[in-house]
């Protein structure tokens, strides 16, 4: 038989593959590149510990620290260890805690291109030093200075305070006015909702339960001590360290100071029998509500952008980091410059002392799950010994971790400026897709509430959706209560086996009676 005939071309089926919009790259993405590599870690801050307090060689690059610290000793008797702990996690923090926007050895040269750095910005290459030349602006009257776009604005107000270089600071007639370069050249990538999501998952309480019962402080309240095995023995390193912390105390940052600090950059604060009720002179109302629209904002964003039909639009993500922009700038003044970063010192030395082995030897640990950090697992054995908050640290970890993140972008970030529009805030959203997200999953698992939920879903009441603009210390009480109930009933629901009966009533009466 005769082949059939072809069929016309017209009906020939043809596959159609849809691609998601192409991206427009924009210059700020360079500065939550550096973000992103330049936020502290506590796996390089050990390491710098480590190669600092317990490495015998002297020739090892670190012997210049090590003697400079060595020189700088607390007025205390027998705390050399841990001033050198503390000391040297000064010296960490004044290395690593910079934006260092023109250091090349900050691994922010030509070379940066990885992959990770590509899926964010829509699988292209970036010339980080060509973006870094034109996000960079020309400060007024100084040769060769340049700052970000909203430090420059800043600058700019202050036209008649004279920009400090380094060889000012020596020979100088007038050495107490100006701007310190460093502070435009390596501003501090460091955010103070770190340390409130530490303190929150029990990092801080740990350690003051460990204090005290080192000084031999019983656990107030009935019951046997949870703590009364803890026995140090004085041949182990960390014996004399936790003597120097203890002695230091006086120096350290009280939970009321950073309380209120917490309720002036953020408007939230902390809640427990330790905390003192101090009327606050000035409360960040609105940034909780801000950052929360923010974060729902880029979830409809993100829906919108898994159709490939459908370009999503950034503007409201825009108007929502204006906001939130504003709110941070208000309370970045007083203590935002110091008290952030001491409070990381602090918290981060307390990290490095719960990683140690001999707090593992005493209060044990889950070797199975996987946490993060080493000393995430000495916390959750002791709140599980103290009876406190069940919920994972790694949950109160990812908070302080990607809400420092996304902040500290908004915040360097010129969102007010003329030149930013609705396509840089959507770069900004497909860049910290995944920190934004696990964000709000850890916010869910802490609190209860989840952000991503529609305002508009019938299925959630008025009060409901008010709830996500609760102070998050509110929402945590509550949620551990929630947890503490079920714990009750299923105590209830299985009671434990009866007691045998002493042998003596198993005997017969007549028995006894003979």
């Amino acid at each position: 038989p005769s082949p059939k005939p072809a069929p016309p071309a017209a009906q020939i089926p043809l596959p159609v593959t849809l691609y998601q919009a192409q991206r427009t790259a924009s210059y700020d993405q360079t500065l939550w590149g550096i973000i992103r590599r330049r936020t502290i870690n506590f796996s390089r801050y050990r390491t710098f510990i480590n190669s600092v307090l317990c490495t015998q060689d002297p020739n090892d690059k670190f012997k210049s620290a090590r003697e400079d610290i060595k020189a700088r000793q607390l007025p205390f008797t027998r705390s050399a260890s841990y001033s050198m702990l503390k000391f040297a996690t000064e010296l960490f923090l004044m290395q690593e805690a910079g934006m260092a926007l023109d250091d090349p050895a900050a691994g922010l040269g030509e070379g940066w291109d990885d992959d990770g750095e590509r899926q964010r910005t829509g699988g292209k290459p970036l010339n980080v030093k060509l973006l870094r030349e034109k996000y960079l602006e020309a400060l007024v009257n100084q040769e060769g200075q340049k700052a970000l776009p909203y430090l420059k604005l800043i600058v700019d107000k202050l036209e008649e305070v004279p920009l400090k270089l380094p060889d000012d600071l020596v020979g100088s007639d007038d050495l107490c006015y100006g701007i310190l370069r460093s502070r435009l050249d390596m501003p501090p990538l460091m955010e103070l909702i770190w340390s409130y999501w530490h303190e929150e998952g029990g990092l801080v309480q740990t350690m003051n339960a460990l204090s005290l019962r080192f000084q031999n402080v019983r656990r107030p309240g009935p019951g046997p001590d949870p703590l009364a095995s803890m026995a140090i023995d004085p041949l182990r390193p960390l014996n004399n360290i936790i003597w120097g912390y203890i002695e230091d105390e006086r120096n350290r940052l009280t939970m009321n100071r950073r309380n209120l600090e917490y309720q002036y950059e953020y408007g939230f604060g902390l809640i427990g029998r330790g905390v003192q009720d101090i009327a606050v002179a000035e409360h960040r109302t609105f940034f909780l509500r801000g950052f929360h629209s923010l974060l729902r904002a880029c979830t409809e964003f993100y829906q919108q952008a898994n159709f490939t039909t459908v370009i999503p639009d950034g503007f409201p993500i825009l108007n929502h980091l204006r906001e939130v922009h504003l709110t941070l700038a208000e309370g970045a003044h007083n203590q935002y410059g110091d008290l952030p970063w001491t409070a990381r010192a602090e918290m981060l030395t307390q990290q490095w002392i719960l990683a140690r082995p001999e707090v593992r030897d005493f209060l044990g640990g889950r070797i199975m799950v996987p946490y993060t950090e080493p000393w995430m697992d000495r916390v959750d054995s002791m709140k599980t010994l103290q009876g406190w908050n069940p919920t994972n640290v790694t949950h109160f970890r990812d908070l302080g971790t990607f809400g420092e993140q996304l902040l500290l972008s908004i915040r360097f970030g010129s969102w007010n400026g003329p030149t930013v529009g609705a396509t840089n805030a959507a770069n900004w959203a497909h860049y910290w897709r995944e920190e934004i997200q696990r964000y709000i999953h850890a916010y869910k698992a802490v609190t209860g509430i989840d952000l991503a939920t529609d305002l508009g879903d019938i299925r959630q009441s008025a009060p409901d959706n008010e709830e996500r603009y609760l102070q998050p210390a509110q929402l945590i009480e509550r949620q551990n209560a929630i947890q503490q109930g079920q714990l009750r009933r299923n105590r209830q629901l299985n009671p434990p086996a009866p007691a045998l009966r002493p042998m003596l009533n198993a005997v017969p009466r007549r028995r006894l009676e003979e």
